[in-house]
């Protein structure tokens, strides 16, 4: 029974694309539906819940880790997300849209983008079978965003909370300034990991080996479909919406990392551990990002799937949950004040999470 409620629960991952396609099916003034789900009721609603820091026992654990329908409702997001994809394009291609409908569908699809796409990719790039990572390919080239495959897994989670990991902020430094940094540290990094590695096998620059190449000839590919078939609007339209869930992502790895640092060593830098992300256990925002709020133990362990990851009691925690604090990231000034006192209160030993 347990497990059939846990697995219930994570139905309500659901929820998101099933908004965006009634957005797109709705439009007028339900096109901004998700916006207002995701970025209103949530955070309203984890005012409300409590922070749940309960563990699996290490029983459920073994049952929960390998159990097949996680990860069918995992892979189901691809599908939905694929559908999602051609519904957008669809809707702002024949149907007569107000310009107001065409921001709010934009951004919506936009939201899904990051939430659906990146997020879930993420997920399942972390995954060792090779249909995984396929899937994980293919929801990040959702997002035109395929080379994060590479530099999330083999450059921030070795670089992670130091100076050399440009998804990694520094205190002081606001989400815009951020933005930039990462968005364009994070390409370069890409490219370097992929030439040390081609290097490193004696393989030819180019060659089906080199996967930025083949990423870019996908993600453009992909470009020059949507243009053949639904016309210069969509285009733009798609390509707005994958920079909204690229800039939503990024600004997750913002609130994630936040003035975190690992010391230096004569080696490098020390061990990552817990204490080197920001945790959040606010149980719709969990819900909803297949756990990666529980980012603490991600990085401490990035091979464990989303439904065994574990809460730490020195993981540094969230005030709010990832909603909100996106929210609050997009205000520098607020950001900061909240921020700064939060972590001289963690360090006083008063935080209450």
């Amino acid at each position: 029974m347990f497990m059939i409620a846990c697995l219930f629960k994570y139905l309500l991952n659901l929820s998101t694309p099933l908004i965006i396609i009634g957005c797109l099916s709705a439009k007028g003034p339900w096109s901004f539906l998700t916006i207002l789900y995701v970025f209103a009721f949530i955070p309203l609603l984890e005012i409300i819940l409590k922070p749940d820091t309960l563990n699996l026992d290490s029983l459920a654990e073994n049952k929960f880790k390998d159990h097949p329908l996680f990860d069918l409702l995992i892979y189901l997001i691809v599908p939905l997300q694929i559908y999602c994809v051609y519904f957008f394009l669809e809707t702002i291609t024949t149907s007569n849209l107000s310009s107001f409908e065409l921001v709010g569908l934009t951004v919506s699809f936009g939201i899904g983008c990051g939430v659906l796409g990146i997020n879930v990719g993420h997920e399942l790039g972390h995954r060792k079978k090779w249909y995984e990572q396929v899937l994980s390919i293919i929801l990040l080239g959702s997002s035109l965003y395929m080379h994060f495959f590479i530099e999330h897994n083999k450059g921030h989670h070795k670089h992670v909370a130091s100076p050399k990991d440009p998804a990694s902020a520094a205190k002081g430094e606001n989400l815009y300034k951020f933005w930039f940094k990462t968005v364009v540290g994070s390409y370069i990094s890409a490219w370097n990991i992929q030439k040390v590695e081609l290097q490193r096998r004696d393989v030819l620059f180019f060659s089906f080996a080199n996967l930025m190449l083949i990423f870019h000839f996908l993600q453009f590919s992909l470009l020059i479909v949507v243009y053949h078939f639904y016309g210069l609007k969509a285009l733009i339209c798609f390509a707005i919406a994958a920079l909204i869930g690229i800039l939503l992502l990024e600004t997750v790895n913002y609130i994630e990392h936040y003035g975190l640092r690992r010391q230096k060593t004569q080696s490098g830098y020390s061990k990552v551990l817990p204490c080197h992300s920001w945790n959040s256990d606010h149980p719709i925002g969990r819900i909803l990002l297949f756990e990666v709020s529980r980012h603490s133990d991600h990085h401490y362990q990035a091979q464990r799937k989303y439904q065994v990851l574990r809460h730490f009691d020195n993981s540094p925690q969230m005030p709010y949950g990832y909603p909100a604090m996106i929210l609050i990231a997009c205000v520098p000034f607020l950001w900061f004040k909240i921020m700064h006192r939060h972590m001289e209160s963690i360090e006083k030993g008063q935080d209450s999470n």
